[in-house]
């Protein structure tokens, strides 16, 4: 079986003109990991890039090695071509944003009601914790509501805050209705500034300068999580962006190869073992043979194992194509996702077209 042909050396962005990058993805699949790499990719230029978490989870402290980031645009990376191991000059920044739900809804009530100490208070109450509970359709404003204020941000001088806004979503089996923040407010406000704050978001969320990317892996729930969540942006009219598929192993034994390992070439491949050392100093045979063949088994069956994933594998690929979106593939780091890692999968996004 022959090994999926890689990207060209590197190609032109997909996402020309997109300003609000959402990135969903089933829980394990990486997609706090991606979206940070994202971000990175999008500023290596000498843009700017504001990457904003919406779970509270602290996941984007987490990565770049920094304490819990307060409800407040900080500076996390300073990013370069030359950072990624890509050609090319220019150096950006990536800021980042923790939404604390809380402090979002107050912010909202002194901006359209200058409630001031009231508001102090009804914290105090717990009033705003009920309120994003029984109204999650609230909440779900609030935090995307932020990410669009931050795509429409101007300077003093009249140019955009930012050149890009990467927001890591909720997962992706509630992603739509998140997204979708006009029907989960119909109900309960009609008129208003809740309500024409939710239309005001799907303005920017339905418009050409919104894409929402997919993170999954060659496995088949996510595969099938991510084939339905397309089709339920689909069906809600938002718009769709690519399918990054991450943790991706490279096959290093094909189907043909272990065919000929099981059959008639069993024996070349135990004169080979013991050619590479594995019989140590002895040049006999006999004593040659009887060093391999315990390791043969287990080998043969490790390397039958990696086949078989390979081939399951190619069959994911198959059903992600079905859905006619771009598509990047980012390679499994065996020794996990640090610092450096992560701008390793940052330039292999930029060097896909991914930004």
């Amino acid at each position: 079986m022959a090994s999926t042909p890689g990207p060209p050396a590197q190609a032109e962005p997909d996402w020309e003109g997109v300003r609000l990058h959402v990135v969903s993805g089933k829980g394990g699949t990486g997609k706090t990991t991606v979206a940070a790499a994202l971000a990175l990719a999008l500023a290596a230029d000498g843009g700017r890039t504001l990457l904003i978490e919406v779970e509270g989870r602290q996941g984007i402290a987490e990565l770049f090695g920094m304490a819990a980031l307060p409800y407040e645009e900080r500076k996390v990376a300073t990013v370069s071509p030359a950072r990624l191991g890509l050609p090319g000059t220019g150096q950006g920044e990536v800021y980042a944003l923790a939404i604390d739900t809380e402090l979002a809804l107050l912010e909202y009530l002194e901006m359209f009601y200058k409630l001031g100490r009231a508001g102090k208070a009804l914290q105090k109450v717990g009033f705003v914790d009920f309120a994003t509970t029984i109204a999650p359709g609230v909440r779900d404003v609030l935090l995307t509501g932020k990410a669009c204020e931050a795509a429409r941000r101007k300077g003093p001088n009249g140019r955009r805050a930012y050149d890009a806004i990467v927001m890591d979503a909720p997962p992706t089996g509630r992603l739509t209705r998140f997204l979708n923040v006009n029907e989960e407010v119909a109900g309960l406000a009609r008129f208003g500034p809740i309500h024409g704050q939710a239309q005001a978001v799907m303005r920017v969320l339905k418009s050409p300068e919104t894409a929402v990317h997919f993170v999954t892996l060659l496995e088949e729930m996510p595969v099938q999580e991510t084939v339905d969540g397309i089709a339920d942006l689909r069906a809600a009219q938002l718009p769709v962006g690519g399918v990054m598929v991450n943790m991706v192993r490279p096959p290093v034994l094909d189907a043909a190869a272990l065919d000929a390992v099981d059959g008639d070439h069993r024996e070349e491949v135990a004169v080979a073992l013991g050619e590479a050392g594995l019989g140590g100093r002895s040049r006999k045979p006999e004593t040659v043979r009887a060093a391999v063949e315990p390791l043969l088994g287990p080998l043969l069956a490790q390397a039958r194992e990696h086949a078989e994933r390979v081939e399951l594998e190619r069959e994911q690929r198959l059903d992600l194509r079905q859905v006619e979106r771009p598509m990047y593939e980012l390679p499994l780091l065996g020794e996990g996702v640090d610092l450096g890692g992560l701008y390793r999968l940052a330039g292999e996004l930029k060097r896909q077209g991914a930004a």
